[in-house]
């Protein structure tokens, strides 16, 4: 079992690539198993949060983690740069719950249920965050929130969950979805106003902005 999430020694950002991270990923890269151990406490919580984010089971959730850091365990010598470690385990995870979805669709269309969803979001174990992504946390909100998401094309739904739920930054979500910066732009900015214009969000975009 990969460790769960916790803050790296002698690391004080909460994003992106530092010189220790870049190292670690450099370590890993040559096969240091402790090395990588480190990284997947670090980065265990948002790729956890971003897989129930669409996945919305905890089980489903955890196991699919599981594969992740599995996954990127055995293909981390095929990074090219150390400094876009997070953009590639994004698209790993991205690919995993992909994978999850097909199989769940192909299950339900041969007659099996798929795995009970669970509507709670489980806290514990999940590194705090800002006060706006609490807001998202709560069950009432994100209910609302998945309203609207599914009034939004695929690609602006995708967009705005990596930008404004996983964090990532314009270039990030453009190594993920493998488009130019300038159409991750355009995407996002349609989806960013339809979210101001729902006089339900304003509260929280207030803790966005």
């Amino acid at each position: 079992m990969i460790p769960s999430a916790g803050k790296l020694k002698g690391d004080t950002s909460s994003a992106g690539a530092t010189p220790y991270l870049e190292e670690l990923v450099k370590r890993a890269k040559k096969g240091d198993i402790e090395a990588f151990e480190s990284l997947a406490r670090y980065y265990w919580a948002p790729v956890y949060r971003m897989v129930y984010h669409r996945v919305r089971s905890r089980m489903d959730a955890e196991d699919i983690t599981q594969d992740v850091f599995i996954t990127a365990f055995k293909r981390i010598r095929s990074l090219n740069e150390e400094s876009k470690f997070r953009s590639w385990l994004y698209t790993v995870a991205i690919n995993r719950v992909r994978d999850h979805m097909r199989k769940r669709k192909l299950l339900n269309l041969i007659g099996f249920s798929a795995l009970k969803q669970d509507n709670d979001i489980e806290q514990q174990g999940i590194s705090e965050g800002p006060n706006a992504f609490e807001k998202v946390l709560r069950k009432d909100f994100w209910n609302e929130v998945e309203k609207f998401l599914s009034e939004l094309s695929r690609f602006e739904r995708e967009v705005f969950i990596l930008r404004f739920m996983d964090q990532l930054n314009i270039s990030e979500i453009a190594e993920v979805m493998g488009r130019g910066q300038s159409t991750i732009k355009t995407h996002l900015y349609r989806a960013l106003k339809k979210f101001r214009a729902e006089a339900r969000f304003q509260t929280f975009l207030e803790g966005i902005e």
